[in-house]
């Protein structure tokens, strides 16, 4: 179901930045967009932070889809591990819905302290209109975060600007996916 919005969010989380880059996947689950990034930069290397058994299943990907070399693993949760760093990007995709405004502020904290001066994290999230009801499907994510999460939401353009601003981030863009109801959200620091 992600795969499709693999290669949107490889090209806008590269963007402009030549040569080699260092990738933190937060929560990287399949590992899918990790690999898209070191598939679409060979110079790139991507560190997967998630829970050890969900990472055997991305180390699984990213040697089927030849980039093993240049992917490395840290476990535990993005809210307790040091980050390492620094990174040029950092990935945080179908993340920040699961927590209230004050923890994503957080958390996109920690991030900022994490990448290099031309560091940016982009998000891949649901994103209501103002409205919170349309476009239908992140409306009704939005529901399901109510039902499903102790303080999730998805989030309008407007609230993740702010999250990203409260961080510290200079600039936020966003990028409707083609022919998907997601969104790529990214913070850049400069």
């Amino acid at each position: 179901m992600m795969a499709p919005m693999a290669a949107p969010l490889g090209a806008i989380a590269l963007e402009g930045l030549q040569g080699p880059v260092r990738v933190l996947d937060i929560a990287a689950g399949h590992g899918l967009f990790g690999i898209e990034v070191a598939k679409q930069n060979a110079e790139a290397r991507v560190v997967a932070l998630d829970w050890a058994p969900v990472l055997d299943v991305a180390v699984a990907n990213a040697r089927r889809a030849g980039v093993g070399d240049r992917y490395d693993t840290l476990v535990g949760s993005a809210f307790e591990v040091d980050f390492g760093g620094p990174y040029d990007i950092v990935l945080l995709t179908n993340f920040l819905h699961h927590f209230d405004p004050r923890t994503c502020v957080d958390l996109l904290q920690k991030v900022r302290r994490a990448l290099t001066p031309r560091g940016r994290a982009p998000a891949l999230e649901f994103v209501p209109n103002e409205d919170r009801v349309s476009p239908p499907m992140a409306g009704a994510f939005a529901m399901t975060m109510l039902a499903t999460t102790e303080a999730g939401d998805a989030y309008t353009l407007s609230e993740l600007e702010r999250m990203y601003r409260d961080a510290g981030f200079a600039r936020v863009v966003a990028h409707p996916v083609p022919r998907a109801p997601h969104t790529i959200v990214t913070g850049h620091l400069g």
